[in-house]
């Protein structure tokens, strides 16, 4: 029998570009549990975010992704969240019951990966001021709801999935 402990999502939070699903992916795989990215239950129920964005507007794509996140946090396993999930307050209230990693990662290597041009908040301006200015924006929040945060500017996210691995065992009773 499983204690409610153990049905605990481990939850990967952070701005875009921070490896969530990468990073979540590795993870999943090390505890042997399933992975749900958020992003692309929305993208399979609904179509692409930028598509989303341009028919029905952010706030549409906003309740679509919270539905997203209520359903994955229910399944446990690893979650990886859009960036902006977090604004919401009824999925800030249900992180509460789970574990939250917030993965950051450093402005000089961002460009390398926020250059797909699939982003909308970073369309129409330099994809990168952009980026800074969503991500201090949202740091205060991410902190609020994080228990652990790491950095994946650097090293190999293999062994970043490794630690943080090490880490959920640690706090799983």
């Amino acid at each position: 029998m499983t204690s409610p402990a153990d049905r605990r999502a481990i939850v990967f939070i952070g701005p875009m570009g921070a490896g969530k699903t990468s990073v979540g992916k590795k993870v999943a795989r090390l505890l042997g549990v399933p992975f749900t990215d958020t992003d692309k239950a929305v993208i399979a129920a609904h179509g692409p975010i930028p598509q989303i964005f341009a028919d029905h507007g952010e706030a549409r794509f906003r309740a679509w992704e919270r539905d997203a996140v209520a359903h994955a946090l229910t399944s446990g396993g690893v979650v990886a969240l859009g960036g902006g999930a977090v604004l919401d307050p009824s999925t800030r209230e249900a992180l509460a019951a789970h574990r939250v990693v917030l993965l950051s990662v450093d402005e000089s290597v961002i460009r390398g990966r926020i250059g797909d041009g699939a982003r909308p908040l970073l369309a129409g301006e330099d994809p990168v001021a952009a980026w800074k200015r969503i991500a201090a924006e949202r740091r205060p929040i991410y902190d609020s709801v994080a228990d652990v945060t790491f950095d994946t500017s650097t090293g190999p996210l293999q062994q970043l999935a490794e630690r943080i691995a090490d880490w959920v065992r640690e706090e799983t009773p």
